[in-house]
């Protein structure tokens, strides 16, 4: 049985009535959802990721090799074959089409007729009585002179009327009087004819006025005054008004096809487009298939993007192209009915979610058709990108959220501009600042570098404790769900978040050392368990470098304002792709592309975490955190070690006394809190443990281990954990050669 994460509905403010409680099983986006791996660490569940031996005892298995199947297939097939039938499988048409076939297509279609002519139906019959049947007497005796003056012309013979001009102009005698000749025929015949309609008319009047019922004799006046109103109506005023203007509610035909593409360019003389398969609905759009002419591909359709959109009279945002694998020239299209960018994706599940797995994928949005989209930071790190107010940071927020609700994920927030928009991760952020101005003593720059700088060192250390590891552990060298839950290994999975990271790369002064730390982490950091998120509207070299850029294994775009500006976040040739996220719009909030998350790209509608929601998701995960004892850092107010980084070395060596070789750290932090105590006054007041772990966190990024020391006391061996001078001496050194160097 697959294990899911259970989402309960947002309707419940909590989140924990176990009675409204359900499994949402969502469906995952082939452009989110990476490669199944067997998992890590431990056996393989039977069925699953190995075939299930039979019981040696059993009689029928004697004389099968390990790794036989027990029940070989019939038939045997060489590869080529093999493929070559799995190719003619997938290329044969199903039976019935998918909206007759899959339940949620049926109730995509049906949903669709009843919206569609339930509104046709509604929009007609409120016009009824107080417009079109005021249109129809208003413009009746306007059709009946227009009908009688019709009916005088063809009596009188009004068409022949120019040539005969003709020939008196012409002086041309016979050809005159052979046309009045023919003109008093004419109206001999007509003039009977009209006559005698008339006279039967009148009677049959006269009869329905006299024995007909009084609801035919209205319905019958009903109808002559309509259709003489629909003859009086003006042209550009037509009797009846039209329920739907646009393309999207009329059906989608061949020809409206063929057209499109004749003046995007798309066909030449001697070739057009062909349909292998009939023009059908998909949901709330249309699915249209086309192969293009010879030498023409999916490349020269994207280009035309915006002309086959108008040659379908529609939006170019209601067009969607999608690559068939099996012909280069084969497109798929998908015609919404509506601009589906543009309608509001809803908010998160996350609201009702009791606890998230972040090992697993996570719902983030949904895609154009109303997919849900599944998003995962496992092994990677992510480029955010938007010029302002189009749901940047609301889209970033929604990822911290879930990695939030799992309670073993270590988060590290920083905000550049200050906003209130992450000010509520305090609750659970390991490390968190907002701006870059220094407030109170404290300086938001250099606690992100401090951060960066112990992160670094933790990445480093992951990689040697991993390869040390016993097999049975870790037997691949890897981070797995059971070592990265382990509080006693210390390897959570860890997000690292910065949120218009170009305030803190063009800082004067730690800029440069801030950049490099974030490009190695990006580099090297994910395949460690660490992931890191950065976010900008300035993604140019100078605000935002290609160096730290080009590390960003995926890239989301929303609204930018040139396609140039897309192709710097999404990546060099994503223009030449047709992912240009220009294209979006002012309405399309939240909206952006997805690119390198997996292998293929695709639309994100982001759903939506107000302020408020987020501070419930918020407060619910601090709860989770405290209950599992993962609370720590900055959200636990447990001292951090930033600004001391730059001369912790220098002080550490000016409290250790002559002779000593060894020392506990909670000794030399007593002795630094005597040497500056408006620096390292808040550490002495922390009990012997955490004195301990403060010093270790401050001396591990630059290379100084702690071990156990051993002295007696009142003829007892006490173990606590210390530094040695030597180390201490050779970071120093190392630390001098590097500035030497620089």
């Amino acid at each position: 049985m697959t294990e899911t994460t259970a989402f309960p509905p947002p309707d419940d403010p909590e989140g924990t009535d176990e009675r409204t409680a359900e499994v949402l099983p969502f469906p995952l986006k082939k452009h989110s959802d990476p490669a199944p791996e067997a998992p890590a660490g431990g056996e393989a569940k039977p069925g699953e990721w190995e075939a299930e031996l039979p019981d040696s005892d059993d009689p029928e298995a004697e004389g099968l090799a390990e790794g036989e199947p027990v029940d070989p297939p019939r038939e045997a097939y060489p590869p080529s074959v093999s493929e070559w039938m799995e190719a003619k499988d997938k290329a044969r048409m199903p039976v019935l089409p998918d909206w007759v076939k899959l339940p949620d297509q049926r109730k995509a279609v049906r949903k669709w007729a009843v919206r569609h002519y339930s509104t046709v139906i509604g929009y007609h019959a409120v016009r009824v009585p107080c417009i079109y049947t005021p249109k129809v007497l208003w413009y009746s005796p306007r059709g009946a002179w227009r009908w009688s003056a019709a009916i005088g012309r063809w009596v009188f013979d009004a068409e022949g009327k120019s040539l005969r001009l003709a020939s008196v102009a012409n002086e041309d005698a016979a050809e005159y009087l052979k046309l009045s000749r023919q003109r008093n025929d004419r109206v001999r015949l007509r003039g009977i004819v009209a006559a005698i309609a008339s006279l039967v008319g009148l009677a049959a009047a006269l009869t329905l006025y006299v024995m007909a019922p009084s609801w035919l004799l209205l319905l019958a006046m009903a109808m002559l005054t309509t259709m003489l109103g629909a003859v009086g109506v003006p042209a550009d005023r037509p009797l009846i008004d039209m329920a739907k203007v646009t393309f999207r509610k009329r059906k989608l035909s061949s020809d409206i096809v063929i057209r499109a593409h004749e003046v995007a360019g798309l066909t030449s003389k001697d070739q057009t487009i062909a349909f292998p398969r009939p023009i059908g609905r998909d949901g709330d759009g249309w699915r249209v298939v086309v192969d293009l002419p010879y030498g023409k591909t999916f490349e020269d359709a994207m280009k035309a993007h915006a002309r086959l959109a108008s040659g379908m009279d529609i939006a170019p945002t209601q067009l969607f192209l999608d690559k068939d694998e099996t012909s280069g020239r084969r497109v798929s299209y998908w015609i919404a009915d509506r601009d589906p960018l543009a309608v509001p994706s809803g908010k998160t599940p996350l609201l009702g979610a009791t606890r998230v797995d972040f090992w697993k994928l996570f719902p983030w949005g949904v895609d154009e058709r109303g997919n849900p989209v599944m998003a995962t930071m496992l092994w990677l790190s992510l480029l955010v990108g938007a010029v302002p107010r189009q749901g940047k940071t609301f889209s970033a927020r929604t990822i911290a959220l879930a990695a939030a609700l799992d309670p073993y994920v270590r988060l590290y927030v920083f905000d550049g501009k200050a906003s209130p928009d992450w000010r509520k991760f305090t609750k659970v952020a390991h490390r968190i600042g907002f701006g870059i101005v220094p407030k109170n003593g404290f300086d938001p720059v250099v606690h992100l570098l401090t951060s960066l700088r112990e992160l670094k060192a933790d990445v480093e250390d992951r990689y040697h404790r991993l390869s040390e590891l016993p097999l049975h552990i870790c037997p691949e060298g890897k981070l797995t769900p059971e070592i990265s839950r382990d509080k006693k290994l210390n390897m959570p999975l860890t997000l690292f978040v910065v949120d218009e990271v170009q305030e803190y790369l063009t800082h004067p002064e730690h800029g440069k050392e801030i950049l490099s730390l974030l490009v190695y982490l990006a580099r090297v950091a994910p395949a460690v368990g660490v992931s890191v998120m950065t976010s900008t509207q300035k993604p140019d070299d100078k605000a935002c470098p290609s160096e730290l850029r080009d590390q960003h294994q995926a890239r989301f775009a929303l609204r930018v304002g040139a396609y140039q500006v897309s192709d710097v976040i999404l990546g060099a040739g994503s223009y030449s792709e047709g992912l240009d996220a220009s294209k979006l719009l002012k309405s399309h909030k939240g909206v952006g592309l997805l690119k390198g998350m997996s292998d293929d790209a695709g639309i994100v509608r982001t759903y939506l975490a107000d302020g408020r929601d987020a501070e419930r998701i918020l407060t619910r995960a601090a709860a989770l955190r405290e209950a599992e004892g993962t609370l720590t850092g900055d959200a636990a107010g447990e001292a951090p070690a930033p600004e001391v980084s730059a001369t912790i070395l220098d002080d550490v060596a000016a409290v250790l006394g002559k002779g000593e070789a060894k020392v506990w750290s909670e000794t030399i932090v007593d002795r630094l809190a005597d040497l500056r105590p408006e620096v390292y006054g808040a550490w002495a007041e922390l009990d012997a443990k955490p004195k301990a772990e403060a010093l270790t966190a401050a001396l591990k990024p630059f290379g100084v281990a702690t071990d156990q020391i051993g002295r007696r006391i009142d003829g007892k061996t006490v173990n606590k954990r210390g530094i040695k001078r030597d180390d201490l001496a050779a970071a120093i050194t190392q630390r001098n050669e590097k500035r030497a160097a620089g």
